[in-house]
Order: C-alpha cells, then sequence, then structure tokens
C-alpha cells in the first residue's frame, strides 16, 4: 500500500502535506515546520509541472529543499520574527529603563527604594542622590533598577 501511494505521489498529496505541517507550525511549533511546509508546497509545484519524476526523486527535492528552506528561516527570519512593537510588556521592570523621575527623598550608599507609580522599587546607584534629583533608569534586573543622575 505504501508503495503504491509512492508510486503514485499527485501535487495534492504534497498540498495536503504543505496544509498540514502549516497547521501543525500555528500550534507552536516556533518555525521549525515553516521550511518543511514551504518545501512541501514546492513539490506540489514541481510535481504539478513535471509529473514523471519518480518518487525517490521527489523525496530527495523535498528534503533538500526543507532543509534550505529551514536553514534559511532560521538564518534570515527568525530575528525578523522575534521583534516587537511593544517591548518588554510584561517585564514591569525593563519597561521603565530610560524613564526620568525626581528623588523624593536623599539616597546614600549604593542602594536604596523608590516609589514609581503604586510600586516600590530597589535601586543601585553610585555616590550620593539627594532629594529634588532628577535621575534616570539605565538598566533593569529583575526587580531591581539601576539609575543615574541627570544634569
Amino acid at each position: 500500500m505504501i508503495s503504491e501511494l509512492l508510486n503514485n505521489l499527485e501535487p495534492w498529496h504534497w498540498l495536503s502535506l504543505g496544509l498540514l505541517l502549516l497547521g501543525a507550525e500555528a500550534l507552536g511549533a516556533s518555525g521549525f515546520l515553516l521550511g518543511t511546509a514551504i518545501a512541501a508546497f514546492l513539490l506540489a509545484i514541481i510535481n504539478a509541472l513535471f509529473a514523471e519524476l519518480s518518487w525517490q526523486t521527489q523525496i530527495v527535492l523535498f528534503a533538500l529543499s526543507a532543509l534550505g528552506f529551514s536553514i534559511a528561516y532560521w538564518k534570515y527570519f527568525k530575528e525578523f520574527n522575534n521583534r516587537s512593537d511593544h517591548g518588554p510588556l510584561n517585564q514591569r521592570a525593563a519597561s521603565l529603563i530610560g524613564r526620568e523621575l525626581v528623588v523624593e527623598h536623599d539616597l546614600s550608599g549604593g542602594h536604596g527604594r523608590i516609589q514609581i507609580g503604586d510600586t516600590f522599587w530597589k535601586v543601585t546607584f553610585e555616590g550620593q542622590i539627594n532629594k529634588g534629583s532628577r535621575i534616570k533608569v539605565v538598566d533593569a534586573d529583575s526587580m531591581c533598577l539601576q539609575i543615574t543622575t541627570i544634569n
């Protein structure tokens, strides 16, 4: 039965495989199946144009194109997909980087706490920061902010 199916591969078989792989990709494969799905669509086109190709040739072309498309995806498009317009949406501390504030009390000793909104944040800094000084959040590590004074 399998040899009969392989000997009678038609474009819609490859098209079905491509759609199945795209569906699996949509369930959360993180780009792993995208190159393979594109290879299946390519084989559907090749099979439609060159119906006399043997199943062995089709399988080899599918494997090579799946490998090529997968490498191309990881090399050129993975970073593109990782970019976000929302920035560090769920990273509250990271979302404060660049924010400028006025200190409401003196800070000394390199460590302290400041209130931003309704939350008190641990802060690290160099030197001493006097009440009323303008500061800027320059880095964040977990729930601790690194601040510096602004002149």
